[in-house]
């Protein structure tokens, strides 16, 4: 199951207002690998990772998700892949307000119509693996700005996508952490042969994954990656 993004074009606004973000761009993932996206600021990482997951359509050309094009997807269709296909981790953490960490893993469980009661110890142990074993019961308002990012990571993880897009997953993590958390993603990587693309600047999380793709290389229409490990 790979993640083929074909003739793939992002456009905003209208005549001279118009910006396009990525024009024309042909790139495939492949499962059992993680990429790392690379590049500045504005390049377009983030709205690559937003079409992959279905967040955004595109203006033009097809994202192929083990071969279905998810831009021609109804509504409903699109939500159910996210849900039941894709995981997905925000640089915000983008967490529920009022739920405890724990919780925040189990609400997705819920939300696929399964029993939340029956997955809380795969959800504390998922944490735990982040980390954030000491802090099962306590809510975003309560966590700092990296726990709540491990707490985010833990729930992508958690229900072992097909794919797994990661937006900056180290921006508010410690460097003494920053290792760990990108050799886990690149464990889970392996283990669960998902496609795994993560948009980041820290060189920790580079160097930890199979493969590393330009965003400015890319964009051009050059080469789009270099080797990793």
């Amino acid at each position: 199951m790979s993640l083929e993004l074909s003739r793939v074009t992002v456009a905003f606004g209208h005549a001279d207002a118009r910006t396009t973000v990525l024009d024309s761009l042909d790139v495939t993932f492949e499962p059992g690998r993680m990429t790392a996206l690379v590049g500045p600021s504005g390049s377009g990482k983030s709205t690559l990772l937003a079409v992959a997951g279905a967040l955004l359509r595109p203006t033009a050309g097809q994202v192929l998700l083990g071969g279905e094009d998810l831009a021609e997807l109804s509504d409903a269709r699109r939500a159910k892949a996210r849900r039941e296909r894709i995981g997905y981790m925000f640089q915000s953490g983008n967490l529920l307000s009022g739920l405890t960490a724990t919780d925040q893993l189990l609400a997705a469980v819920y939300i696929s119509g399964e029993r939340p009661r029956v997955h809380r110890s795969r959800a504390e142990e998922a944490l735990t693996r982040v980390g954030l074993g000491h802090r099962l019961r306590h809510r975003p308002e309560q966590l700092s700005g990296g726990e709540r990012q491990r707490v985010a990571l833990a729930r992508a993880l958690f229900l072992s996508p097909e794919l797994l897009l990661i937006d900056e997953p180290t921006a508010a993590v410690d460097r003494s952490q920053a290792g760990e958390l990108a050799a886990l993603l690149a464990e889970r990587t392996h283990r669960d042969d998902c496609v795994t693309v993560v948009a980041t600047h820290d060189p920790v999380v580079a160097e930890a994954a199979d493969r590393v793709v330009d965003m400015a290389a890319l964009t051009a229409g050059a080469e789009p990656s270099a080797a990793g490990r």
